[in-house]
This record gives structure tokens, C-alpha cells and sequence, in this order.
């Protein structure tokens, strides 16, 4: 019986320790959970809270805007609108180019600034709109843009053409204010005549413009410096438009023979050798006052296409000087009218 007892015993002593203290080990090891868990509570809350603190820097407007009130250099006017920053973080930002004045960017110091201008300083490198080449703006709203084009410009550039044209510049323009603006031809003029021409900023515009042409310009008026002495004060040139295998157009007489051109003109000066001629379109063709200015034996000047042997300018003698039309929107009427190229006028005092 004793032997029984010893080896029972024996056999106690003989389990494995480990069955013993498992109740102590689970305790142990929810005590590494919960210090688990309160390391990831930590974490989370971190990063709540650099989540809100991003979320705080993303409400902040991407802009400030200030308006000068007395003369003043730029630096001065920045350091006491942005007290709150240090002098060198805002020489950095006139450095990095995030401070524009009247939207131009300004990076110099002593900037001279005067009452009535508007400075800005942005989150972000301010992006400088591109200059406008060969053009100038004369008016622009949501729907249209309306530009005065120098001579030498392209409208718009053919497929297989890749200089610089209005379109394109306009299409940069709008899209620096608005990365899914465009702009849409309603009207062309040709590259060597200059004068006042209108995009559209939308297709429903365009199309708008273009389908009803006839009964929205209610004016259009060139000015041609044309060759010799126009002795016919005012007159009407009415033909039938051609346009031959080399891209020229003609006039044909015979009736329907072509798209129907109706010009009229006056003079409103000359000399011996030019005269200038006020010309108003009745029609919109290809050429048209180009082909109806050879008809009555007077070309353009530098119209080498049309029958001109001066070449008393480095251009195309014709400019666009009126349009008139009314608003597709708003419906009212609007205008513009630019000068008469100096150069035409010079020709005519000699």
C-alpha cells in the first residue's frame, strides 16, 4: 500500500510543471493585450487627431487677399499683414513666387505698392499666366472672348499646322482659370488682317452665333488700303463666289453660280496713289472683300494673291474695325471699334 502511495506520489511530482501555472500565464498574457490595446488606442487616436489637424489646414482658403491703402514696399505691407509669420517664412514665400501683385507675380523686397492694388498670397507657387502673343482681350464674360488680332497671327491653325494661333493662346487663357475651359471659332480672320474677331466658350454658344449670323451682327466693318485713286465715292459689288483647284477664290456674274458676295463701300480718304475705304459686309464669304477689291481694278496693298504690285506696307492692307452684335445670352447689344492702323493713315499723308 505504501509502495502505491509512493509511486502515486512519484507519479504527481513527475507531471509536467507546466500544467500548473497556465491560469497565471493566461493573465500574463491578457495583461500584454490590453497594454496591446492601449498602444493601438494611442495610435488611433494620433492619428485622429493629425487627421484633423490636416483636415483644419485644408479649410484654410488656398488664397489671402489684402487691398493696399497707402503706398508702401511689398515686404513692409507683408510683415504686418502676416504678423503671425516670421520674416524670413515671408521672404520664402516672395522667393517661392506665392505672392502676386494685381496678379502678377512679385518677388522683390521693396515692390513699390499704391493705394487700390490687390495683393494675394497663395498656398502654392502662383502659376503666371503665359503673355498674350500677336492679340489683346477687348472684352470676355462666361460665354464669349472677344480679341483685337494683330496681322501675322493664324486664327487657327490647320491639323498638319503647329505655330502659335489665337485659338490656341485663348484655349491656355481660359483653361489657367478653368482646367475644363475651351474655346470655340465662330469667325475667322485671315492671318495678314488684323482687327477685331469673337470665340465662343462653349459649343451651345458657338452654335447659337453661328446659326443665326445674319440676324446677330448688326455690324462688321473693315477698312482697306487699297491701290490708286477710287474716283467712285460709295458703291455695291455683287458676285457669285468661286473657289479654283489652287485655293483662290473668284467671282463668277452668273446667277447662283457659287456663294452670292455682297460688299459696299465708301472712301473716307486717298491721295494720287491709296485710298482708304470704309467696307461693310453684307455677306461673310471666303476672300470676299479681297476678290471684290481686284474686281473694281483697286487690290488690297501687299494682296499679292489679288492682284497687288505694291509693296508699299509689310502686311495685308485691311483691318477689321467694327463688330457689332447682339449678346446670345443677355441679348443686348454689343460693340466694339478699334483704330485704324497707323500705317494705313502714314501711306495716305505721303
Amino acid at each position: 500500500m505504501k509502495q502505491k502511495s509512493d509511486s502515486s506520489n512519484q507519479s504527481k511530482e513527475n507531471q509536467p510543471k507546466d500544467n500548473q501555472p497556465k491560469g497565471n500565464r493566461g493573465k500574463d498574457n491578457r495583461g500584454k493585450d490590453n497594454r496591446g490595446k492601449d498602444n493601438r488606442g494611442k495610435d488611433n487616436r494620433a492619428k485622429e487627431n493629425r487627421a484633423k489637424e490636416n483636415r483644419a489646414k485644408d479649410n484654410r482658403p488656398n488664397v489671402s487677399q489684402y487691398t493696399v491703402n497707402e503706398p508702401t514696399e511689398l515686404l513692409l505691407f507683408l510683415l504686418h499683414k502676416q504678423s503671425k509669420t516670421g520674416r524670413n517664412a515671408v521672404k520664402a514665400m516672395l522667393a517661392r513666387g506665392q505672392v502676386s501683385v494685381d496678379d502678377r507675380v512679385a518677388k522683390e523686397y521693396n515692390h513699390p505698392l499704391v493705394p487700390g492694388q490687390t495683393v494675394k498670397i497663395s498656398r502654392e507657387k502662383v502659376v503666371e499666366e503665359q503673355p498674350l502673343v500677336g492679340l489683346s482681350i477687348l472684352h470676355e464674360d462666361d460665354d464669349l472672348i472677344v480679341i483685337q488680332k494683330q496681322a501675322g497671327l493664324l486664327s487657327i491653325a490647320s491639323a498638319q499646322e503647329t505655330e502659335l494661333t489665337a485659338y490656341r493662346q485663348l484655349m491656355a487663357h481660359v483653361r489657367s482659370k478653368d482646367p475644363k475651359g475651351r474655346v470655340f471659332v465662330v469667325h475667322r480672320l485671315d492671318r495678314d488682317t488684323s482687327g477685331v474677331m469673337m470665340f465662343a466658350k462653349s459649343e451651345k454658344i458657338q452654335q447659337s452665333l453661328q446659326n443665326a449670323w445674319q440676324e446677330a451682327v448688326k455690324e462688321r466693318t473693315y477698312v482697306a488700303l487699297v491701290e490708286g485713286k477710287v474716283k467712285k465715292q460709295e458703291g455695291t459689288i455683287s458676285s457669285w463666289l468661286r473657289e479654283s483647284s489652287t485655293l483662290k477664290m473668284y467671282s463668277s456674274h452668273r446667277e447662283n453660280d457659287g456663294q452670292h458676295a455682297v460688299t459696299h463701300y465708301k472712301v473716307v480718304q486717298g491721295n494720287s496713289s491709296f485710298s482708304l475705304l470704309e467696307v461693310r459686309l453684307e455677306t461673310g464669304r471666303k476672300n470676299q472683300i479681297r476678290v471684290h477689291m481686284e474686281d473694281i481694278g483697286h487690290p488690297i496693298v501687299g494682296d499679292k494673291k489679288y492682284g497687288s504690285k505694291s509693296k508699299a506696307l509689310p502686311r495685308l492692307g485691311l483691318h477689321a474695325r467694327v463688330l457689332a452684335f447682339i449678346h446670345p445670352t443677355t441679348e443686348k447689344l454689343m460693340r466694339f471699334e478699334t483704330e485704324i492702323p497707323k500705317s494705313f493713315l502714314g501711306l495716305l499723308r505721303s
